[in-house]
């Protein structure tokens, strides 16, 4: 059996982890309910769910990044997913992140997506981190803008047209 060394990262609140079968319950009703689908491709069922919770694991082990579980401290529960979201077909990695209804307006999505950020130019070369967004999906541009990220253009993903949101690393001037 493979291990993967997955980190731990850990805010005020928050406590982003490697996703586990035991999430699938929780994580599935995210990604069911319409209002986050609708900005992601569509509603997933369970099985769906299990195989979307399968890519980003197994992208961990083909990229060295990927995509964490966001646990909320208080309940313990898996609320969502922040990470470097990196498939074949994109064109570069994503800062990609998806927070369940019953925790909107508490400001995890920015917690979460900022932790992330950090983490991810302290310990890669990225030049760069983009997070591509659809044009009605007011709460996801809101944590870009939030960030810092500034909208530059727009790119086709698997059908998909989306607003690409630049992070630039710390030092880049």
């Amino acid at each position: 059996m493979t291990h993967l060394d997955i980190p731990e990262l850990r805010t005020a609140r928050l406590r982003l982890r490697g996703f586990r079968a035991d999430d699938l319950d929780d994580y599935a009703a995210v990604r069911a309910e319409p209002d986050v689908a609708r900005h992601i491709g569509g509603p997933l069922s369970r099985s769906e769910t299990w195989d979307r919770l399968a890519v980003m694991v197994g992208q961990w082990a083909l990229r060295g990044y990927g995509v964490f579980a966001i646990e909320e401290g208080a309940s313990r529960r898996a609320i969502g997913h922040v990470g470097i979201l990196h498939p074949v077909d994109w064109p570069e990695p994503e800062i990609a992140y998806t927070i369940g209804p019953t925790a909107w307006g508490h400001g995890y999505a920015t917690e979460a997506a900022r932790a992330v950020r950090a983490w991810a130019f302290d310990s890669y070369a990225f030049p760069r981190l983009v997070s591509f967004i659809v044009p009605s999906n007011t709460r996801s541009i809101r944590v870009a803008e939030k960030l810092g990220a500034v909208r530059e253009g727009t790119v086709v993903l698997r059908g998909t047209t989306a607003d690409v949101w630049v992070h630039r690393r710390p030092d880049d001037t």
